[in-house]
């Protein structure tokens, strides 16, 4: 008697469920370890108020825990939406576009929070390299690494254009140069560092070079509209 082997799940598919998996362990674990610090803010910003939430580092990255799972529902619909229209790389493009906004925009808002004498104090430059380097503290060099390391782990893998290194270097830099002179023009009470803009861009091309086996091809449709169906041979 003849018997039907059973169906095994694709690779692609088999490697995206363990990607999330580990993706989701990891988020766990970090919530784990800071999760004292967090729920210091959780009735602030359970109750909708600015200060003590959305002021506070401690706020921002809860509501950021908070929201992932609209994040991650954003992806799927994106996801879904582009393979009924016959796109290809459809999951990878919707994550590579909801993770570099997702995980960009609330490390960017942390950079641009006043400080006490914001307003009041003149802004402040550090143009001489590595001189800020010592002072940063393992805290504030990992702080500074994360802060465009989702933009240099994603864009490549949504845009064929940036997928090189020196091009993820100069959209690193230039994203950190404008906040850095925005830090100045607003007069935050924050120094305009050199130092930040280079380990920003250190830790944007190291996101990069993470993701640099799922990077986008030029070969590919990098747009919402399904490829074209040549025409039958007459």
């Amino acid at each position: 008697m003849k018997q039907s082997a059973s169906p095994s799940a694709p690779p692609g598919r088999t490697r995206r469920i363990v990607l999330l998996s580990l993706a989701v362990l990891g988020v766990a674990c970090v919530a784990f370890v800071v999760r004292r610090p967090l729920l210091m803010s959780a009735p602030r910003c359970l109750a909708g108020r600015w200060h003590g939430c959305f002021d506070t580092e401690n706020g921002v990255l809860l509501m950021m825990l908070v929201g992932l799972p609209l994040a991650v529902l954003v992806v799927w619909v994106l996801a879904r939406r582009r393979r009924a229209a016959g796109v290809s790389s459809a999951w990878r493009m919707s994550l590579a576009e909801v993770g570099m906004v997702y995980a960009t925009v609330p490390f960017v808002w942390l950079t641009l929070m006043p400080g006490p004498g914001a307003g009041v104090v003149p802004g402040r430059l550090s143009l001489v390299p590595l001189r800020d380097l010592a002072t940063m503290g393992p805290i504030g060099i990992g702080g500074n690494l994360l802060i465009f390391a989702a933009l240099g782990f994603f864009a490549p893998m949504r845009f064929a254009a940036l997928a090189s290194v020196p091009r993820i270097l100069a959209l690193g830099a230039g994203c950190s140069v404008l906040v850095e002179i925005a830090q100045y023009v607003l007069r935050l009470d924050r120094v305009s560092s050199v130092d930040d803009v280079l380990v920003n861009a250190a830790g944007a091309v190291l996101a990069g070079l993470a993701s640099r086996r799922w990077w986008s091809t030029a070969a590919e449709v990098p747009s919402d509209q399904p490829h074209p169906v040549p025409a039958a041979a007459g």
